[in-house]
C-alpha cells in the first residue's frame, strides 16, 4: 500500500508510543483509523487527537477471543481493513531469572497476536488480491537484546513469522513489513531501567520519527523498516561472522552488567 488515503487502518497498542504516532500520522494522511489499546481512556484520547479520522476500540489484541472481537468491531466500523498494524508489544527483562509467566505473556503478545490477526485477515485479503500487515518487531529481532531474553527471543519469532508471510503470499497481493527500531522514547524506555538506558538511550529517537520511517517505507513497500539505518550494517555483520558478532555482544553484555 503506497497511500493510506481513504484506507481502513487498525493500529494495536495505539494508546501511546509508536502506535499513537502511527495512528495520528495515518489519520493526517486521510486514513480511517481504529485506535486499539487495552487502556480505554488512552485509546479514546489518541482517537480524539486524530481530527475526526479515528475511533477508539479498546480491548485485548493478543488473545484469540480478543483479536477476533477487535477485527469484527473494526470491520463493522471501517467496512474493511486494508492495513493492520500489529504494534502491541511487551518487554519482560531478565535472562536466566525470567519466569514462566514472563515467557508465556511475551509469546502471546509479541508473537501470537500477529499470528491470530493474520489468521483472521488473510482469507479476505487473498480473495481480493490485496492486504497490508505491518508488524512492530524491534532491532532485537534482527540482533538481540542483552538482559531481556523473553523480549529478544519473541521478537526473533515475530520477525520470522512476518518473513514467512511475505515469502508465502507476496505474489498474491499481500504486503508485509517489519518495523525494527532500536531505542524509542516510549514507556518501554522511560529511564527506569539503567541497563536499557545505557544500551539504547544515547541513540533513542521519538515515536514520531518511527512514524516518519514507516510512511517513507510504505512508498516502496520494502520489508524491513529501519528507523535506525545503522542496524542494517549490524545485521549484515552478524550474518557474515557470527562468532565475531557474538564475542562483541558478550563484551557489550559484560559492560552493561558491570562485569568488565
Amino acid at each position: 500500500m503506497r497511500s493510506v488515503t481513504g484506507a481502513g487502518v487498525v493500529v494495536t497498542g495505539a494508546g501511546g508510543g509508536i502506535g499513537a504516532a502511527m495512528a495520528r500520522r495515518f489519520a493526517a494522511l486521510g486514513a480511517r483509523v481504529v485506535v486499539n489499546d487495552l487502556r480505554t481512556e488512552a485509546a479514546e484520547r489518541v482517537a480524539g487527537s486524530c481530527a475526526g479520522q479515528a475511533v477508539a476500540i479498546a480491548g485485548d489484541a493478543a488473545s484469540a477471543d480478543g483479536v477476533a472481537a477487535l477485527i469484527a468491531a473494526a470491520r463493522a466500523e471501517l467496512g474493511e481493513i486494508d492495513l493492520y498494524c500489529a504494534n502491541a508489544g511487551i518487554a519482560r527483562t531478565g535472562a536466566d531469572q525470567a519466569g514462566e509467566a514472563d515467557w508465556s505473556e511475551s509469546w502471546q503478545v509479541n508473537v501470537m497476536a500477529h499470528v491470530r490477526a493474520a489468521g483472521l485477515l488473510l482469507d479476505r485479503w487473498l480473495e481480493r488480491g490485496s492486504g497490508h500487515l505491518i508488524c512492530t518487531v524491534s532491532a532485537a529481532g534482527l540482533l538481540s537484546m542483552p538482559g531481556a531474553a523473553p523480549y529478544a527471543v519473541t521478537k526473533h519469532a515475530a520477525l520470522a513469522y512476518a518473513e514467512w508471510l511475505s515469502l508465502t503470499y507476496r505474489h498474491r497481493g499481500l504486503t508485509v513489513q517489519a518495523i525494527c527500531p532500536q531505542g524509542v522514547r516510549t514507556a518501554m524506555l522511560d529511564g527506569s531501567d539503567p541497563m536499557a538506558e545505557r544500551l539504547l538511550g544515547p541513540s533513542a529517537i521519538s515515536p514520531e520519527d518511527v512514524a516518519d520511517a514507516v510512511v517513507e517505507a510504505m512508498a516502496d513497500e520494502r520489508f524491513l523498516i529501519l528507523p535506525h539505518p545503522e542496524v542494517a550494517g549490524m545485521y549484515a555483520g552478524r550474518a557474515a561472522d557470527p562468532d565475531r558478532w557474538l564475542t562483541g555482544m558478550n563484551r557489550l553484555q559484560q559492560f552493561l552488567a558491570g562485569d568488565s
